[in-house]
């Protein structure tokens, strides 16, 4: 039996050659007006390439791109990071996560040979010009396009931005450069990464990578608002009594609390994922599908929606569950890797408003946590009562729920007359279930269709600089609040749906609860 494919599918030559023909037609709409010149070498530079970011996602997706012909020909990599390692060792870190078919080992072998490594520090100028030095041979061309992904932590990106900028930078093609999150810790230290960039590139240079905004259902998002009468005449504040989007995982922080205790649920989290679909939610129809047309209309939402404050938020960190199993008995304060006195949440909800024509009224709420009792992210637009009800208080409402993940669907849920003789209304839902629907589609991973963008040159799919100083202006004043004055987040117990006192808080914000109605796959 074949191992699966990275959806969980197993392949065969025909279902492989299927999915690169389906890939082809899809790159062609991503990149058009883009052509590849394949006598142009290009250059993939990995840094922090022995990290987990590189290992768990840049590698595979590289290899998925290269793989389905979705790069240019002429394309190469180059991994740079402290670790002194072979191609070879790097190849044996990365392997668990390439799910590799057997029909597919030749193609696999030949990525590989493209690949080279160079081993050297962040803060010096002898590894970054050994790094040119063997890019040039690699390119063997005066003219090359390169790419510089940064899978660093934010300490080094001064130092390594500088050296890129003045020693790796190609002379006679064009350059990019792929930044990872977090973009700084609030206003003032986003200003200054964002400064510092500007100051080396130009902004079409910069890709401040947002992986949620690669995700098929996100990407959904514009299509289904401006492409659809039945909903474009609806999404307002006259039908729609309020907005939830909702961030889950059922896990904790599973030993690896140090990162997370020293940025929290909300900057790792609430400010740039779920802000991000917010704005793809609430933003008016841009003139045009260039990206910043686009980003525009992002920008102008942020601004009508005014800095949060204590009022505005619930905050949670999970305890053990005395009745769970394994890391569900531990709290996060037992995570060895977290300040025994930790304030940190590891869940938030924030209620959010629009200060404009369309949606002043109408509560935005974001939700996020850890140790939760299910995996889930997904957008819930939930409308308003019916007018004048004939049926006694048994109709709920109508909500239109976008599930990102996991099992891509949009569905609407609504009111009918229960089947048989008797006049019962009940909810179900007009289902359109990806798996169901698309059984035989192929569904890119995040990473692939940022990273073809970066190749394409479409910043559609990136935060600008001003996206992201609106965003921090929202979430700055109670990131300082919370973290000065070291506010005690509400205990919740491992596995449970979150603190009580946010699903108060969804009621006082017009979002009605009826724990009556269970989505069902249909395939299952």
């Amino acid at each position: 039996m074949e191992p699966a494919n990275k959806n969980g599918n197993t392949t065969n030559e025909e279902g492989t050659l299927s999915r690169i023909i389906k890939s082809l037609k899809s790159v062609e709409m991503v990149c058009e007006g883009t052509h590849f010149d394949g006598d142009i070498p290009h250059t993939f530079i990995t840094f922090g390439a022995s990290g987990d970011l590189a290992k768990k996602k840049i590698y595979p997706t590289l290899w998925w791109l290269f793989r389905d012909n979705l790069l240019p020909k002429s394309t190469k990599f180059c991994g740079y990071s402290r670790s002194h390692l072979t191609v070879k060792e790097l190849r044996q870190k990365c392997e668990p996560y390439m799910n590799v078919q057997k029909n597919e080992m030749e193609r696999y072998e030949q990525f590989w040979s493209l690949n080279e490594y160079v081993a050297g520090n962040y803060d010096g100028r002898t590894g970054y010009e050994f790094l040119t030095k063997t890019m040039e041979e690699m390119e063997s061309k005066s003219k090359a396009n390169r790419i510089f992904y940064l899978a660093l932590p934010p300490s080094v990106f001064e130092n390594v931005t500088v050296h890129i900028k003045n020693i790796c930078m190609s002379r006679n093609g064009w350059n990019r450069v792929i930044i990872e999150k977090p973009f700084g810790r609030d206003a003032a230290s986003s200003k200054a990464l964002s400064d510092h960039l500007a100051s080396l590139f130009t902004e079409d240079q910069i890709y401040r990578i947002d992986h949620y905004l690669g995700k098929e259902m996100v990407q959904n998002l514009m299509t289904i608002r401006f492409a659809n009468k039945i909903l474009s005449s609806t999404w307002n504040r006259e039908n729609i009594a309020s907005v939830l989007i909702t961030f889950k995982e059922p896990f904790g922080t599973q030993g690896r609390g140090g990162y997370f205790d020293e940025f929290g649920i909300i900057r790792d989290v609430m400010q740039n994922h779920l802000l991000q679909i917010l704005t793809l939610v609430a933003m008016e129809k841009p003139v045009s599908c260039h990206p910043d047309d686009i980003r525009d209309e992002k920008v102008k939402v942020l601004k009508n929606i005014r800095s949060l404050t204590l009022d505005d938020m619930v905050l949670g960190q999970y305890i053990g569950n005395p009745e769970g199993e394994g890391e569900a008995k531990l709290s996060y304060l037992d995570d060895k890797t977290v300040s025994k006195d930790s304030t940190t949440p590891t869940y938030a909800l924030a209620v959010l408003e629009i200060k404009n024509e369309r949606w002043e009224g109408v509560p935005f709420i974001l939700r996020c946590g850890k140790a939760l009792n299910e995996r889930k992210a997904e957008v819930r637009i939930q409308y308003h009562d019916v007018s004048g009800d004939i049926f006694e208080g048994n109709s709920k409402r109508n909500e239109l729920v976008i599930r990102v993940q996991p099992g891509e669907a949009l569905y609407f849920k609504m009111m009918t007359k229960s089947p048989g003789i008797t006049f019962d209304i009940e909810e179900t839902e007009m289902d359109l279930t990806y798996e169901h629907r698309y059984k035989d589609s192929y569904l890119p991973d995040a990473y692939e269709r940022l990273i073809l963008d970066v190749f394409c040159g479409s910043l559609m799919h990136f935060v600008r600089s001003d996206e992201l100083h609106e965003a921090w202006r929202i979430f700055t004043p109670i990131l300082h609040q919370i973290e000065k004055e070291r506010i005690k987040p509400i205990p919740y117990v491992y596995g449970s749906r979150g603190p009580k006192e946010a699903n108060k808080k969804c009621e006082q914000s017009n979002f009605k609860y009826y724990g009556s109605y269970v989505w069902k796959n249909p395939e299952k």
